[in-house]
């Protein structure tokens, strides 16, 4: 079935503080609406809101029909223990609960309940229409295709991180809501993931909104874009797809800069004025007070008439262009965004090799990572890439003498010094603050100089004495990104930086990289951040194959 979601007038806050308000908002079938905006500026709070799981402090929302189903899948699919890859599946694609339900139809029938009938042909449609006849099928054909390769029966719990992101993408391409709700669906895929998922929502019938920090994946595929701009506290829906977006959002401050400029100006030489004027009048009134207590005659008196209509005059023109000032259409100035304005300190140079494997293998299981020999020189920038699963944050420990090898040998080059961005930003996921943890991690600087470099970072008086663990995975990432500026590091090593940043602070990653003179290892299917940052070299790991590209 075709449905449209309508939000109007949508109002959303966090306590005291206001997300947004007066937000309105058609998704009609077919399109696909790019949900933009820095983190905490309230994308995955407005999915919530869309998919009727929060309450919205104010307006209302319409679905047609209102038996259209709506599927909202966030960041991170939750791993519940014992729960097996074909439950996570059902759960995910609405089929487990719309199951659910018909059985209780189902009892209710047999009961004799008033009404079961139509219940239970209502479920029965639902379940149908979300893929429930043939989901079995149909799962193991697209497990298959993505290179899952595990039974269906093996628990989520389990899985490694490449298989959680596929086991993710199988129950999205496996789902048939009527409208899609996507948080992030692209974090962790690679490049073909990536491919499948973009195919998948171009070639949607159903309204679709998705948040996406993957500026490639969002050019390929939204018809709108809808930016949460926290910074002015404006809502804006701009009519084309990203690429016009950025074009559009940057004519538009440019414009906003040029009107606010031009009204300050103008207010500027009017008040300038005003003030000549009002001190002229007040000069006549003083020079009028002189003249009369020196006395005189009719001359005099003639003079003190004209000074006085002079003076006069004077205030009147003061007064005429005090008017104007408050005539003038006011104009705000635009505020400034924040900015991560990120450096990553450094440390003197290590020695001339930097890190090596020779004849190195690792064995997990069935997988092995090897033979490798390799050598990482200094200030070499080494892009690695390669499919989920296929050894590059194996290679990665290895090559850091964090993974034990089955056979060869590793070694780190003389004063070298690792700064680590690494995927699960494992330093911040402990009960302890997130002061404690940061200052663990650097003690040899003051905590009230760690708590200014983690505001620079976006991360306050509000997150500093929270719990680690209960960080965002945005807040992780700006948490680890902090750390390198906090400490000086000749070895770089960033396993997918760009997981849950947001798109400014991916900009400002990659500029910081620019200035970045030391040896950089870049794990990364960001497609965009490939073409941005310089590299020198660049591997392929392929089933745990190490090759080397040619530039």
């Amino acid at each position: 079935m075709t449905a449209t979601l309508v939000a109007k007038d949508l109002a959303a806050g966090h306590g005291d503080r206001t997300l947004f308000s007066g937000l309105d908002l058609v998704v009609a079938p077919g399109d696909v609406i790019g949900l933009v905006g820095p983190n905490g500026a309230g994308k995955s709070t407005l999915l919530r809101l869309l998919a009727g799981l929060e309450t919205p402090e104010g307006g209302e929302l319409r679905l047609s029909p209102p038996t259209a189903s709506v599927g909202h899948l966030p960041q991170e699919p939750d791993r519940r223990p014992g729960e097996t890859i074909r439950a996570f599946l059902a759960r995910r694609t609405g089929v487990a609960e719309a199951q659910r339900v018909m059985d209780e139809a189902t009892q209710a029938l047999v009961d004799g309940a008033p009404g079961a009938d139509d219940a239970y042909a209502d479920s029965l449609e639902r379940w149908l229409a979300l893929g429930g006849a043939d989901l079995d099928e149909r799962a193991e054909e697209v497990t298959d295709s993505l290179g899952l390769a595990v039974g269906l029966d093996q628990e989520m719990t389990s899985l490694s991180g490449g298989q959680a992101a596929r086991a993710g993408l199988a129950s999205l391409l496996l789902s048939r809501y009527d409208v899609f709700l996507l948080d992030e669906p692209t974090n962790d895929l690679d490049l073909a993931g990536l491919d499948r998922l973009e195919r998948f929502v171009k070639g949607l019938r159903a309204g679709t909104v998705v948040v996406s920090h993957d500026r490639e994946f969002l050019s390929r595929t939204v018809t709108k874009v809808l930016e949460l701009d926290l910074a002015q506290q404006q809502i804006n829906l701009y009519g084309g797809g990203y690429d016009a977006y950025l074009e559009e959002r940057e004519v538009a401050r440019r414009h906003a800069r040029d009107e606010y400029e031009e009204y300050a100006d103008k207010k500027a030489a009017l008040e300038g004025r005003a003030q000549m004027q009002r001190s002229w009048a007040d000069k006549g009134v003083k020079n009028a007070r002189r003249k009369a207590r020196a006395g005189g005659g009719d001359n005099d008196k003639i003079g003190r008439n004209f000074r006085s209509d002079a003076t006069e005059k004077q205030a009147a023109k003061a007064r005429q262009t005090q008017r104007m000032i408050e005539r003038l259409d006011a104009v705000d100035e635009p505020r400034k965004e924040w900015e991560l304005r990120m450096e990553i300190a450094a440390a003197p140079r290590s020695g001339a090799v930097v890190a090596g494997l020779r004849d190195a293998e690792v064995r997990r299981g069935a997988f092995m990572l090897g033979p490798v020999t390799l050598q990482i020189d200094w200030a070499d920038r080494v892009a690695i890439t390669g499919a989920n699963g296929s050894g590059k944050s194996t290679l990665l420990g290895a090559l850091l003498e964090r993974v034990p090898l089955s056979a060869g040998h590793a070694g780190l080059g003389s004063g070298v010094l690792v700064g680590e961005v690494d995927q699960a930003r494992a330093l911040f996921h402990g009960q302890e603050s997130l002061l404690d943890a940061f200052c663990a991690a650097v003690p040899e600087t003051e905590p009230a100089e760690v708590r200014t470099l983690l505001a620079k970072f976006g991360l306050k008086a509000d997150h500093v004495l929270r719990s680690a663990a209960t960080l965002s995975p945005g807040e992780r990432t700006r948490a680890a990104l902090a750390l390198l500026q906090g400490r000086g590091v000749n070895l770089l090593v960033l396993d997918e930086p760009t997981n849950h940043l947001d798109l400014p602070a991916i900009e400002q990653l990659e500029s910081a990289l620019d200035s970045y003179e030391g040896t950089l290892l870049l794990v990364t299917h960001d497609r965009r951040m490939l073409d941005a940052v310089h590299v020198t070299r660049r591997l392929e790991v392929a089933e745990g194959t190490v090759t080397e590209l040619s530039l």
